[in-house]
C-alpha cells in the first residue's frame, strides 16, 4: 500500500521525517508497527522554529518538481510523523513519487549484496 493518497488537487503523503538528518533526501518506504507506510525523509535542519517542516516542503517541491507554495503541512508541525499535501497532476506527482521510492529501493538492495 502506498503512502500517499490521491484527491482531485494532488497527492496526500504519510511521512516520516528524521530533522539533522545529515543530508536532505528521500529515503524510500517504511512501515510502521502500527502498519501504516510511510515515506522516510531526512534534512539536515534542526527540528526548532519550523526548519524542518520548511526544509521537508522544499525538498518534496523539487524532487516532485512543483513550486514550494504548492506544497503545504496539513498535520505533524512537532512529530517526526507528518501529512503533506502537494498540489499538482495527482497520477504525475503518484508516479514520480513513486519512482523516487522505487529507485531507493533498488540502490539498498545493491548495497546489501
Amino acid at each position: 500500500m502506498d503512502p500517499w493518497r490521491y484527491s482531485t488537487e494532488g497527492i496526500s503523503v504519510a511521512l516520516r521525517v528524521t530533522p539533522r538528518g545529515g543530508r536532505d533526501d528521500i529515503d524510500g518506504v517504511e512501515r510502521l508497527s502500527n502498519g501504516k507506510s510511510v515515506v522516510k525523509v531526512r534534512v539536515r535542519a534542526i527540528a526548532e522554529g519550523g526548519e524542518a517542516n520548511r526544509a521537508v516542503t522544499e525538498l518534496l517541491a523539487k524532487a516532485l518538481g512543483v513550486p514550494k507554495r504548492n506544497v503545504r503541512l496539513l498535520a505533524g508541525a512537532t512529530s517526526r510523523l507528518k501529512q503533506v499535501a502537494v498540489d499538482g497532476d495527482p497520477r504525475r506527482l503518484g508516479e514520480t513519487l513513486k519512482a523516487l521510492v522505487a529507485a531507493k529501493i533498488e540502490i539498498k538492495a545493491a548495497d546489501d549484496t
